[in-house]
């Protein structure tokens, strides 16, 4: 008996001493409840909108402050002519354009029907139908309210439109999603593997005496995940497209080369795993945890950054995924030139710059 609890004091100390074990076994937990807790949620709240009011009378004033006092909206700009809509939707920035129409109160006081525009990007069918619920919904509480105290009810009638996906097929929000969630898995998971696999057999000794610089030897090992990568992107926007009927409306020389830029920013990543990392199955748990689920997650995949709480949506602006499934669904779905993914191409391509610098020192450093 005493054997036997001397043996397990000794595999208690041993798991106290080791602080990965402690991070998985009390860390992941905490951290895994805490993101599916608020990342999934059905709720949508803070989407942000614009209005364009052709007539800015007391009638449509109440309307838009009820929509952004309900808590599911936030007034992103207010337009000025129907023009600025779609380069409004292009820059990925709003989710929904509510219209007025001219003389709003006056039509509906003098024919008693009034028409309100409701345009959703449908680019992601579930949050553009919420959306649409809720402000339909709103609309009807509203003229409630204004028929309580006449004898001839009035009524506003909303006129909705799905744009870049009008008949709703959730393909459309899959095939982007799914190329953001490939090119990270062969990118980031297969390139740190791939070198932590050489520090494990310790033919990394043999890279060290060879006369290749580190940065040569990064290269060479990421070179062919590079171009594994850009293939497997031109397969899955082949079979979004014929197969599945995923327009690109965008440019494809400018799509290709934004994937390009996402995939050299996942290697990096991939390359900085590999350094910190000092076995395949380290590396796998890191590239998994660290990359994968922040990519399902807090890109925007799934589920709308908008909803998240702000912590989450902070964390949301270091995942790199999260820029280029912006880049990727305005290209296709929207047909948005670099003007209006401008941001989103600079920041991703800070992050490259970034990852790579650090990436490339903390080998040398190995390597030394």
């Amino acid at each position: 008996m005493n054997r036997f609890t001397g043996f397990l004091k000794k595999e208690f100390y041993h798991i106290a001493r080791d602080k990965r074990t402690l991070l998985i076994l009390f860390g992941m937990p905490v951290a895994q409840v805490m993101l599916f807790g608020f990342a999934i949620t059905n709720e949508i709240k803070n989407a942000p909108i614009s209005i364009l009011d052709h007539s800015r009378d007391h009638v449509t004033t109440a309307i838009t402050n009820q929509l952004l006092s309900s808590g599911y909206f936030v007034l992103y700009d207010n337009l000025f002519s129907e023009r600025d809509i779609l380069t409004s939707f292009q820059k990925g920035r709003v989710k929904e354009v509510i219209v007025f129409g001219e003389n709003f109160a006056q039509q509906l006081g003098r024919e008693g029907t009034a028409n309100i525009q409701i345009l959703a990007d449908a680019t992601d069918p579930n949050t553009a139908n919420t959306l649409v619920n809720y402000t339909k919904a709103i609309i009807h509480s509203y003229q409630l309210t204004l028929n309580r105290s006449k004898t001839m009810p009035i009524q506003i009638i909303p006129e909705v439109k799905m744009l870049y996906n009008p008949e709703i097929k959730g393909v459309f929000m899959f095939v982007p999603g799914v190329i953001v969630v490939i090119l990270m898995l062969v990118s980031a998971l297969m390139t740190s593997i791939s070198i932590t696999r050489e520090k494990e057999l310790g033919t990394m000794e043999v890279l060290m005496v060879s006369p290749l610089s580190p940065i040569q030897v990064i290269i060479g090992k990421v070179s062919p995940y590079l171009l594994l990568a850009f293939i497997n992107t031109i397969v899955v926007l082949a079979l979004g497209k014929f197969v599945f009927g995923v327009p690109i409306r965008g440019s494809m020389a400018l799509l290709l080369a934004e994937g390009l830029l996402f995939i050299i920013t996942a290697l990096s990543l991939g390359i900085l795993i590999s350094t910190i990392a000092s076995s395949q199955q380290t590396a796998m748990m890191m590239s998994l945890m660290g990359l994968m689920l922040p990519t399902i997650l807090l890109s925007g995949f799934i589920f709308p950054v908008s909803s998240m709480p702000w912590p989450l949506q902070w964390l949301s602006n270091i995942v790199p995924a999260k820029w280029f499934l912006r880049i990727i669904k305005n290209i296709m779905l929207k047909g948005a030139t670099f003007h209006s993914i401008w941001l989103e191409t600079t920041i991703l391509a800070g992050m490259a710059a970034l990852f790579l610098t650090v990436s490339a020192k903390r080998f040398k450093l190995k390597m030394e």
